[in-house]
């Protein structure tokens, strides 16, 4: 896990300190005013002199008293006022400048993509110019909040319970996975079958990759170790009639969730997309999962905006996530293609699919 993220965090900490030192130049001292509780002694003292307008020496008494005691009061209130003094900053846009325009330089550098990067930067100093701030010790914790902020709306804009999903929806639920060749679509399947399966749902596969040869094999593989049924015909078969037969089965077997596989495949492969379309024709999905990896970068971006433009994804799994170092495709993938990131591969076991969380995913670009 160790190096999850690590180069855009250590990006991140560098604007923090950057725009800290800023801060730190602007800021000017400025005392609080009195408590309430020093109002209200105050007030009794006032109180105090003026009812005691006769000369008894019940009321000298009373005053001298007070007397003695007010420079002391005054001295302690003095002392804690220094004590508790705090500083405001205001910082306008031209102090931004140049640490904004090195934050979208280094959100660039970490693979995310361009109007993501954009958008954070904007968020960010929508969120720290223009207004008065009152600062404590630590001026990285008001810049740190609003780096959380930005990238946290990015990447929630939009979300999607997947389990709660398959749990309300119409049996069986028909899932299809795509994407390119070698990004770990066809272990995300025996990942999700098995995730499945310990949630109390019954699953069959449907080995839906005849271009592939030795997919067929690798899924019955996989099949064979979780435990579930999988459907497959020969090489070069038609993937929408393996599909069709596994739907079939699974409507005939009260099954409550049918995964199935498609070969690899470029969105420029024009008979590969057509013969795509045609499985969502003949058996269309109620989700259809784009599958790459998180290493990739603004690759795995751009490949899923172009998959859904040519058949619109619902949502994605990021592959190789625990190897990631920058985080650019896991921020940048749900914001540039409108559908979630829903799970993220993080190892090499079945239970090596972790459920996508925007706000685990902060935490750990913040993580200590």
């Amino acid at each position: 896990m160790n190096p999850v993220f690590n180069k855009l965090k250590s990006k991140l900490s560098s604007f923090k300190d950057k725009i800290g030192s800023k801060i730190d130049e602007k800021a000017v001292d400025v005392e609080p005013e009195e408590s309430s509780d020093q109002t209200l002694a105050s007030n009794s003292t006032e109180s105090v002199v003026e009812t005691t307008g006769n000369d008894s020496p019940a009321s000298v008494s009373s005053s001298q008293s007070i007397d003695k005691k007010e420079p002391k009061k005054a001295g302690f209130v003095k002392k804690a006022k220094a004590l508790v003094l705090e500083r405001e900053f205001i910082l306008e846009e031209d102090d931004l400048d140049e640490p904004l325009w090195e934050l979208e330089m280094a959100l660039l550098e970490s693979d995310i993509a361009l109007s993501v990067s954009e958008a954070i930067v904007e968020a960010v100093k929508k969120e720290l110019v223009g207004t008065r701030r009152r600062v404590g010790k630590n001026t990285e914790n008001i810049v740190e909040e609003a780096l959380k902020k930005a990238i946290f709306d990015v990447m929630s804009a939009n979300t999607f319970d997947f389990d709660e999903f398959i749990r309300n929806s119409e049996k069986p639920v028909h899932i299809v996975f795509i994407g390119i060749n070698g990004t770990g679509k066809t272990t995300s399947i025996a990942k999700m079958s098995k995730r499945l399966k310990d949630q109390g749902y019954s699953v069959v596969l449907a080995a839906g990759d005849t271009f592939r040869a030795g997919a067929i094999d690798q899924l019955a593989i996989h099949g064979d170790n979780v435990g579930v049924k999988v459907i497959k015909h020969q090489e070069q078969a038609d993937p929408a009639a393996v599909i069709f037969d596994a739907v079939q089965h699974a409507k005939a077997h009260n099954v409550d969730v049918i995964l199935s596989d498609t070969a690899g495949r470029m969105h420029t492969n024009i008979n590969l997309m057509e013969q795509l379309k045609k499985v969502c024709r003949v058996s269309p999905p109620d989700l259809l999962i784009f599958v790459d990896e998180a290493v990739a970068g603004n690759d795995a971006v751009e490949r899923a905006s172009q998959f859904n433009e040519a058949v619109p994804i619902n949502g994605s799994i990021l592959t190789k996530t625990d190897a990631d170092s920058k985080g650019g495709a896991a921020i940048s993938i749900a914001y540039i293609t409108g559908s979630p990131i829903l799970f993220l591969g993080m190892g090499q076991g079945y239970d090596d699919l972790q459920k996508f969380d925007p706000q685990w995913f902060v935490d750990q670009l913040f993580a200590a």
